[in-house]
């Protein structure tokens, strides 16, 4: 569809058409040197902006790969049956939150850097995405983040020891928040990934753990509670949290409630405590959005 057709569509006028895009709320492409408005998509906008008709029957899940978020999406599941459909596919952070600029999914985990600096790095990260005025952060966890170890290695007591030769290591793609971490780790320690063994590259922690588990490699950025689900060794590096990114529309979804509910349930925290290196204590609660509901 043009402007004059999408408007008319929409039962507005095509000044509003133009500050719906500079908002970047409205789907639309210039690839042809005129703005042009697929009908599917428009569609889909007027869906996932519209409270009453968003679909209750199902929660489609991206962003950073996380073994607690992935317990509590499988026991949701289990508990729904074939009443609605949750889905997780975790791609890493940045990925995600093309994802969920695309509205190709409901909700975005994101962590970027230490615990200390989330609120802010979280804020700052979404902050440039059109249509990121609309979304809010809902602190999952805090969680332990370094290295996955090779159970030989697990004597290691800090990063430079493990940037000696002959170390393997399995990279974890750019744009993914263990990556990240990674990088600043280095960085403080006024270190370089120029000299690392770099095997292969994993698109989430668990694949990363799996492959040390296997013997393909001795070392991975990742998570605690991935290292112990696989039964590796770990050099805790620091604290970081874990975001949940939504928009306005989706928090209110009853699935998504749902899932919220269950993060701070006595199973998910006994799951929690089995896994080692979370902090639930904060669980839930909104750190950054406009819908009136913050702690």
């Amino acid at each position: 569809m043009t402007v004059k057709e999408v408007a008319a569509y929409l039962h507005l006028n095509e000044k509003k058409i133009y500050a719906l895009l500079q908002e970047g709320r409205l789907p639309g492409t210039k690839a042809t040197g005129k703005w042009l408005f697929p009908r599917k998509l428009v569609d889909d906008w007027l869906n996932e902006t519209s409270h009453a008709a968003a679909p209750d029957d199902r929660l489609i899940l991206t962003g950073s790969d996380d073994p607690l978020v992935d317990a509590a999406v499988h026991a949701l599941a289990v508990s729904l049956g074939d009443s609605a459909l949750i889905g997780y596919t975790p791609v890493g952070t940045r990925a995600g939150l093309a994802l969920l600029a695309a509205h190709k999914a409901h909700g975005c985990f994101i962590h970027w850097g230490p615990a200390e600096q989330a609120d802010r790095n979280h804020v700052k990260l979404i902050g440039s995405i059109r249509g990121a005025d609309e979304w809010a952060l809902v602190r999952i966890a805090r969680r332990a983040q370094g290295i996955l170890l090779r159970r030989n290695l697990s004597g290691a007591e800090n990063l430079g020891q493990l940037m000696e030769p002959g170390l393997r290591w399995i990279a974890r793609q750019e744009g993914s928040g263990s990556h990240h971490f990674f990088l600043t780790q280095l960085r403080r320690n006024g270190l370089s990934t120029i000299n690392l063994d770099i095997v292969a590259e994993m698109p989430t922690e668990r694949l990363a753990a799996s492959a040390i588990a296997r013997g393909v490699a001795d070392c991975a950025p990742g998570c605690e509670a991935a290292a112990r689900e696989f039964n590796l060794g770990f050099l805790r590096l620091g604290w970081e949290c874990l975001d949940l990114v939504v928009p306005r529309t989706v928090f209110f979804r009853p699935l998504l409630q749902r899932f919220l509910a269950g993060l701070d349930s006595d199973e998910t925290r006994y799951l929690a405590g089995e896994s080692v290196g979370y902090d639930l204590g904060s669980s839930g609660r909104i750190v950054h959005g406009n819908f009136g509901l913050e702690n």
